[in-house]
């Protein structure tokens, strides 16, 4: 059972995953159900923030709930345990709420192991703006040893951020460059010291104010450290005293043309669907020095056989959590069952040989960068749809069909285990989180205020000090 390709557990929930999509999103390209059963994210645990964002996904009542590492855990451990019966033994989860270092380090760590514990690869959401000894606090354990194999985070960086240390009110995206920089480096100096391993993605919200300089950010910073960019278009979702744009100014095409720019090159995000694309665009590739390259390319027929090779044979196997030597088992028992596996493989990779070069790969370093793009819905579409469907109902109106669809297809989802519900990231966000927010100002009241204001200084980088009252 140990080497055996695909649990029989995750083969069950993948095809339970393929029955529950809409029949436009069963396509030949379509992750879901043959490779993942989604990503998972954590909700109602530490809803409160320490930066000002617009637009801002939660709702009002946020900033008015206390952080409690006992409630974190608490809540952390029930939503896995469920999403682990109905999805599986495996999947990538996040760590989100407000802000993830407003947890006390052995807090935030103990959680990311419940999660390790319940089979997902944790990813922590933060903005960023934290010192190396929170993070070192999380990562090593009382004894000075790494207590997890791998941490990955997400840094939020951009723009539309109020109250980061040392740049309050960023003028563009340009002057944040070196505080993504101070970011990964930080990640750089715990593997340097204590060989901890990570991943890192950077997300960033785009409105019309700043998606003409996501190009810049991507050429800028894709040799920082970052293995994954995900940009999201601004939604109408959570406190509206922060909507400040049109959002809709802007297309999905548009946001993708500018990281194609930044990229320097067409990102075919066609070979693989997440979900529904007018959700979801990824596409997967490597730089070799400053050239992004793609691992299939959605315009030539021999990869998108790869890709279906791929799912017909190893799409269940989970690969980012297995160990190296038993993941070698894992595919060779595939191999043994089905050669041409190898053949199609082999063919692959001596192309790819050709297209980069074969001295270029000898000779330079490979770095895998993925480009993401999800749009998330518009609240007062959302609520009405969710509702519908939870009666059972198809909408005709064109607009909350589409959501409907989107809905069914979602490849975010949060767990509910006082119902046994999943739900998808734009119903928890735009019609479920103010009432639970609501609800924990009573369950995690905030301390009285006092008039006394203490003034903190903390150092920035590039030399200086900027205050901070708390």
């Amino acid at each position: 059972m140990a080497t055996r390709p695909v649990h029989p557990q995750t083969e069950a929930a993948l095809a339970r995953r393929w029955s529950e999509l809409p029949a436009g999103a069963q396509t030949a390209s379509q992750t879901l159900g043959r490779h993942a059963v989604g990503c998972e994210g954590t909700h109602g645990v530490f809803p409160k923030c320490n930066l000002a964002c617009t637009p801002c996904y939660h709702s009002r009542d946020a900033n008015r709930v206390a952080v409690s590492g006992e409630h974190t855990r608490t809540q952390v451990s029930e939503q896995m345990s469920l999403l682990r019966r109905i999805r599986g033994p495996r999947a990538h989860a996040q760590l989100i709420g407000g802000e993830v270092t407003l947890l006390p380090p052995d807090d935030h760590a103990a959680t990311l192991q419940i999660m390790r514990d319940a089979g997902r690869e944790p990813m922590s959401m933060t903005h960023g703006d934290f010192d190396y000894d929170y993070l070192e606090a999380v990562a090593l354990g009382a004894d000075g040893r790494a207590r997890l194999p791998r941490l990955s985070f997400a840094g939020h960086f951009d723009m539309l951020m109020f109250g980061r240390r040392g740049i309050e009110r960023p003028d563009d995206e340009a002057s944040l460059h070196p505080y993504r920089r101070r970011f990964t480096e930080m990640f750089a100096r715990l593997k340097r010291e204590h060989g901890v391993r990570y991943f890192l993605a950077h997300n960033m919200t785009v409105t019309p104010r700043n998606v003409d300089q996501i190009a810049d950010v991507v050429q800028q910073c894709h040799g920082y450290g970052f293995g994954m960019f995900s940009f999201q278009p601004a939604a109408f979702v959570g406190d509206d005293r922060r909507w400040h744009d049109e959002y809709r100014d802007i297309s999905a095409d548009a946001v993708w043309a500018q990281i194609e720019l930044g990229a320097g090159t067409r990102l075919p995000f066609r070979v693989f669907q997440n979900g529904d694309e007018r959700c979801n665009r990824t596409a997967y590739g490597f730089y070799v020095g400053d050239r992004w390259y793609p691992i299939l390319d959605d315009r030539i027929p021999v990869d998108l056989r790869v890709r279906d090779t791929f799912f017909r044979h190893l799409g269940g196997v989970n690969f980012s959590g297995t160990p190296i030597p038993l993941l070698i088992i894992k595919v060779a028992r595939v191999i043994a069952r089905h050669p041409s596996v190898a053949m199609v493989f082999a063919g692959w990779t001596a192309r790819m040989i050709r297209s980069v070069g074969g001295w270029k790969l000898l000779s330079s370093k490979i770095r895998p960068v993925s480009f993401v793009m999800h749009s998330f819905m518009d609240a007062e579409d959302v609520a009405p749809a969710w509702e519908a469907m939870q009666r059972g109902e198809e909408l005709t109106d064109p607009r909350l069909r589409a959501t409907q669809e989107r809905l069914q297809a979602c490849s975010y989802a949060m767990a509910h285990p006082e119902t046994g519900e999943l739900v998808p990231a734009c119903v928890q966000h735009g019609v479920l989180d103010p009432g639970q927010n609501v609800a924990l100002r009573k369950l995690l009241p905030l301390a009285p205020v006092t008039s006394q204001r203490i003034r903190h200084d903390v150092p920035v980088t590039g030399g200086g000090r900027a205050g901070r009252d708390v």
